[in-house]
Parts: structure tokens; sequence; C-alpha cells
């Protein structure tokens, strides 16, 4: 019994030790802060003034195009579905699809034969009204020399006079007969009404066709010149306007999708007379000789309508230009390699190139890569070439601290078994 007390006792002691351990292992291991060990001359220090490579160029004077861009479509200036006017069969198709025509090129010809026949007929049934109406004509003068003599009444003579104006009548009528069966026998040969490019056939030969056939033959869409179609907004109106009302000429650009290679140079020539409510813009239209058939009836391009040009201008990078709460502004390079920043009242910018109309002088190297690592008066190393600006290097391990991390952080050592 008398060792029952000791034996507690021994107990709370040992427990009392595993509790101290674990408390020790929680607060060594997960609650106590470790700071970072940092070499004195590590760039990654905030306060370290090693220089920064950054990528710079020099602000240029020149004159900068101002130009508003859209999307448009390509539209041919005339297009034509080419039809049967008179109804018969095809004999013969003379074109090929795709093929380039002029005007009045022959495209089909329909079986000309009962047309010919009609005309042949109409041609003798006038010929026989011609025949009257000379026959008549010539009575016409005797009963007038008969009426002279008082050799016939009034009345005959007025009678002759009638029968005259009537054979007139029918010969005129005959010859719009004629004239009509001439343009039918006219109308077998299929020409083209447009020079263009040919689409797809429609109809091959031997088929019976029709005047007012919804296919038609083939389509003719004229090329060159053609026209885009563009639209811009209400706001940007009277940039257009203006200008174009003072006679001036508006160069258009058509650019490709990816807005890499301009395909056609040409110029604007009307706008529409309203602006339509549902979307509050304005359509344009402008014309490209297309001597080259780069653009495409329905092709989308990107649009560059040229309004105006800024004479001697300031510019520089548009990737140049920082934003924040103090507005525009950017780096630029100063006495001793050291950044200043300036800010910027801005002008039009075209592109990737920025206007500026107040804070930077021409000459001055504003700061293009690498601002996200400068502040006012740091201290900075012009690079060249192609490549990225290269990070400050890493900074050395210190004694008995391990490799450092890349991100600065120190590794933990591994704890032995």
């Amino acid at each position: 019994m008398s060792n029952a007390p000791s034996s507690f006792g021994r107990r709370w002691i040992l427990y009392t030790l595993v509790a101290g351990v674990f408390a020790g292992g929680v607060w060594y291991f997960g609650i106590r802060k470790v700071a970072p060990t940092v070499s004195a001359g590590s760039p990654w220090r905030s306060n370290s003034m090693a220089p920064t490579p950054v990528r710079a160029v020099p602000t240029t004077k020149q004159d900068l195009a101002v130009h508003l861009r859209a999307i448009g479509t390509v539209a041919p200036v005339n297009t034509v579905t080419v039809r049967s006017r008179v109804e018969g069969q095809l004999l013969q198709v003379a074109f090929t699809e795709g093929q380039e025509v002029v005007a009045g090129q022959l495209l089909a010809e329909i079986d000309p034969t009962p047309y010919r026949l009609r005309l042949a007929q109409m041609e003798g049934q006038l010929r026989q009204s011609e025949s009257q109406a000379r026959t008549a004509q010539n009575d016409l003068e005797r009963f007038k020399q008969l009426h002279a003599q008082t050799l016939i009444s009034s009345q005959q003579l007025e009678g002759q006079q009638a029968l005259v104006s009537e054979r007139l009548g029918v010969l005129a009528a005959e010859q719009a007969q004629v004239e009509d069966a001439r343009r039918q026998l006219a109308y077998t040969r299929i020409e083209a009404p447009i020079a263009g490019r040919l689409g797809l056939r429609q109809v091959d030969a031997g088929n019976l066709v029709r005047p007012g056939e919804a296919g038609g033959l083939v389509v003719i869409t004229q090329t060159r010149p053609i026209s885009v179609m563009f639209t811009i907004p209400e706001l940007d109106l009277q940039k257009v306007i203006e200008p174009l009302r003072a006679g001036e000429v508006l160069t258009v650009e058509a650019w490709d999708r990816g807005e890499n290679v301009v395909l056609a140079t040409g110029a604007l020539r009307t706008v529409d007379n309203q602006i339509d409510l549902a979307t509050g813009t304005l359509r344009l239209k402008a014309e490209f000789p297309n001597t080259d058939e780069r653009l495409f009836p329905n092709q989308f391009v990107n649009v560059r309508l040229r309004v105006r040009t800024l004479k001697d201008t300031i510019v520089i990078p548009a990737v140049g230009v920082q934003f924040g709460s103090r507005g525009p502004y950017a780096f630029v390079v100063g006495a001793e390699n050291k950044v200043a920043v300036r800010d910027l009242v801005l002008g039009p910018v075209d592109g990737a190139m920025q206007a500026v109309i107040k804070g930077i002088s021409p000459g001055e190297l504003v700061v293009t890569e690498g601002v996200d690592r400068l502040r006012e008066g740091r201290p900075v190393t012009i690079i060249s070439g192609e490549s990225a600006p290269p990070l400050p290097p890493a900074p050395p391990a210190a004694p008995g601290s391990g490799k450092g991390a890349p991100d600065g952080t120190k590794k933990k050592k591994k704890s032995g078994a």
C-alpha cells in the first residue's frame, strides 16, 4: 500500500513531460515565424537600388493618321441574274463557269427557228399592207382630180380619204409586229448585260427555258471595281461628314481577318441618309479598284477609314502608356539612367502608336517593357534585341540556411528520422 502514492506520482510526472514535449513541438513547427535570410546585396529587397533591365524607345515627332475601325462586307457594284426573255429549247451554252466576260458577249443561244418563221410571216403581212396602202393612196389622188372636175361627189372623196387612213393604220400595226418579231428573234441570243465574273451554270443545254425562271441561267457579279459596306457609331458621324462635305477624299483600307495584310486600298464613296435606330450606327460605302481581285463578294474584312492626319505630333508606342489612379503616365529614362514618372495628356491612338499632346518631349526614352519592377528614381539598364528583359540574379544562399528558392523564401531543412 505504501508504493501506491509513489507510483501515482511517477505517472503524473510522465504525463506532464509528454504534454510539455507536445506543446513545444506545436510551437516550434507551427507557431514560430522564421525570418527569411536575405543577403544585403539581393535585388529582391524592397530597398534595393540594383539596375533593372528594361527596354525603351525614343519618342518621335511625325505625322499620325487617325483611323476609324470597323468590320465590313464586300459587295459587288452590280449583280445580274441572267434569264431568258423568250421561251424555247436551249441549244448551246457558250460560257465557262467562273469566266470573266464583257458586256455584249454571247452566253447562250435558244432555238431561233420558231421566231424566224414568225418574223417571215410578219414581214409578208407588212408587204401586203404596204401594197394596199399604196393602192388606196393612188386612188385618192384620182378621186381628188375627179372631184375637182365635179365628176364625183364630196362624199365619195371623203370615203376614199378614210380608206387611206385605215390602210396606213394597218401598215403601222404591221410594222410594229415585224419589229416585235425581230426583237423576239434577237432574244434567242442571250448576251451578258454587264462585264463581270460568271458564277455556276444553273441550266444545261437541251433544257426548255422560259422567261421569269427564278434561278436563271447564270449570275454575273461585277468585281472590278467592287464595294465594301460597313458601319460606324453615331458618335463618329461628324468625323466623317465634315471632311466628306468639304470635298476631301477619305482613304479606306481593307485588311484581312487577322489585320496582318492590307488587301486593297480605296476611297469612301457615300454614306447612308439615316441612322439605324436599332443599332445607333450609320452605313457607309467604300469603293476599291480591285484590279488583282483580292476582294471577293460577301467576304468579311477589317476596315480602316482615315478621317484625318495629325501633323508633327509626338508619338510613342501605345504599350509604353500606363494607367493608374493619377491618370495616364509613362516611365521616362532620364539622367544617370534613372526613371521618372511623367503624367501624360493623350491624343488619338492608331494601332500600336499613341499621340501625346502634353507631358513628354521628342527624343526622350520611354520604357516599353519591364515597367512592373519600376518606381520613381529607380536605376535601369537599357537592353536591346528581341528577347525579354532578364530578371535580376537570384540572391546567394546565406551560410547555414540552405539554397535559396526561386521565390525568395527559405527552404526548410529535413529533420532527421
